[in-house]
């Protein structure tokens, strides 16, 4: 494992989930109806979390599912985007600055040692990343009986509130990605881990701007 590897592999897989992104992009602001990317949003949202889960228990596969993985995010972003930027305009470069801001920040503040991953460090972000996916799926739940969780979904402070908290917790498991890369070039890791790690980076990228888009558009809302 070597960091320029791991480097240019997070870039490829960066530059597949882009331009699946931009086919329902397209299709969307081509017919200005939802439900043209409908079928590529649920493809992607099913097909990103199944690989996603694979890769996640055999890192062995992420060379071969890594890409497939970022296809499969990008329909998933590329049609969510456009359905939010023609209602809020701006807001998906918005989200997009925003994503990457906030990467290099802690990509400096780790580099430059202001960020350090203890134990402590990583209990506490994978702790509170462990009861957010919690409360994603307890939502889940109860939306499948009409029942919405409102500080998830509305505009209201509390809810800001709420999504501010996500985005920190998001961006943070960002310095977890970087310690991770680094610990696996130190310990001369498999050649595999450089898919690994880097479909890592992506998963956190893509959930953060997720959060990000979300956030934005709980702003703009109000």
């Amino acid at each position: 494992m070597t960091l320029q590897g791991t480097v240019n592999k997070s870039f490829l897989l960066l530059l597949v989930l882009l331009v699946a992104a931009l086919w329902p992009w397209s299709q969307f602001f081509g017919s200005g109806n939802a439900a043209a990317v409908a079928p590529a949003i649920m493809i992607g949202l099913i097909g990103g979390l199944v690989l996603g889960l694979i890769i996640s228990f055999k890192a062995t596969l992420a060379p071969l599912l890594s890409i497939p993985y970022a296809a499969c995010e990008g329909l998933a972003i590329g049609g969510i985007s456009a359905v939010l930027e023609k209602r809020y305009p701006g807001i998906a470069i918005q989200a997009v600055g925003l994503t990457f801001g906030v990467m290099a920040a802690l990509l400096l503040a780790y580099t430059t040692g202001l960020i350090r991953v203890t134990q402590r460090f990583r209990a506490i972000v994978v702790g509170a990343t462990g009861a957010i996916l919690l409360l994603y799926l307890t939502s889940f739940v109860l939306g499948l009986f009409h029942v919405s969780v409102p500080f998830l979904q509305s505009g209201s402070p509390l809810s800001i509130g709420v999504s501010l908290v996500i985005v920190c917790i998001a961006a943070l498991n960002l310095v977890l990605n970087f310690d991770l890369i680094y610990t696996g070039v130190a310990a001369s890791a498999p050649r595999y881990m450089e898919w690994y790690a880097a479909f890592g980076l992506l998963v956190t990228l893509v959930w953060l701007y997720m959060e990000i888009l979300r956030l934005l558009g709980q702003v703009r809302q109000r």
